[in-house]
Order: C-alpha cells, then sequence, then structure tokens
C-alpha cells in the first residue's frame, strides 16, 4: 500500500491512502508508536464493528498494544475524533460504530524535544 501526505486549504496534512478497503471492510491506519507495535502502517477489518470490539481484536491479534499503546492514543473516524468509552452505554451504537468504507486511526502521543 503506498501513502502519501498532501496539504488541505487550509495546510493542515492529511494522509491519503490509495485504493479504499475492499467491500464490507473499514481501513485501520496505524501511526507512530501504534505502527512499531504493529509492524503495519494500516490493517483492512470486516464491518460494521463497534470501536471497543476493535480494542478487544487489536489485543489479541497483538497482546499488549491495550496497555502499551491505544489506553493513551487518540482515535479518528474518517478525520474526527471519537471519543474512545468502553462504559458506553449498549444502545448508543450509532456514535460508536465503525461502517463499511470508513478510516479509522489511531493516533498515539507523540513527543518532541
Amino acid at each position: 500500500m503506498f501513502a502519501t501526505f498532501a496539504r488541505t486549504r487550509q495546510f493542515q496534512p492529511t494522509l491519503i491512502m490509495s485504493g479504499k478497503p475492499p467491500p464490507g471492510h473499514f481501513r485501520l491506519l496505524y501511526f507512530a508508536s501504534a505502527a512499531s507495535f504493529t509492524r503495519r502502517v494500516s490493517e483492512d477489518f470486516p464491518a460494521p464493528m463497534a470501536i471497543k470490539d476493535l480494542f478487544k481484536l487489536l489485543e489479541e491479534r497483538y497482546p499488549g498494544i491495550k496497555k502499551a499503546v491505544l489506553s493513551s492514543s487518540a482515535v479518528t473516524v474518517n478525520l474526527e475524533y471519537v471519543d474512545i468509552d468502553e462504559e458506553n452505554d449498549p444502545r448508543d451504537l450509532k456514535a460508536n460504530l465503525i461502517k463499511e468504507q470508513d478510516e479509522v486511526a489511531i493516533i498515539p502521543p507523540v513527543s518532541s524535544g
């Protein structure tokens, strides 16, 4: 998969991935320590899926990622930050449901010196 960086009119960097996830899937992008931990920059998963279920799946696939990366990371869905609360009311599925063709990103904190 080939990724390039482009700038929007507001000069905010945007990641543009070539291609789209296969039908019935969404794409998960890994940044910084998430990419280092998984040794991937992206991965496709079946949709729909609740964000809390995605975190459980990632912990099964990459043991230790929840504590090492996910617990301090921001999450975006289609470039919009989402509030991750595992205590959410299960009836509030719409707010935390990842749909087909969505782009989800795991964005760990980054420090600079």
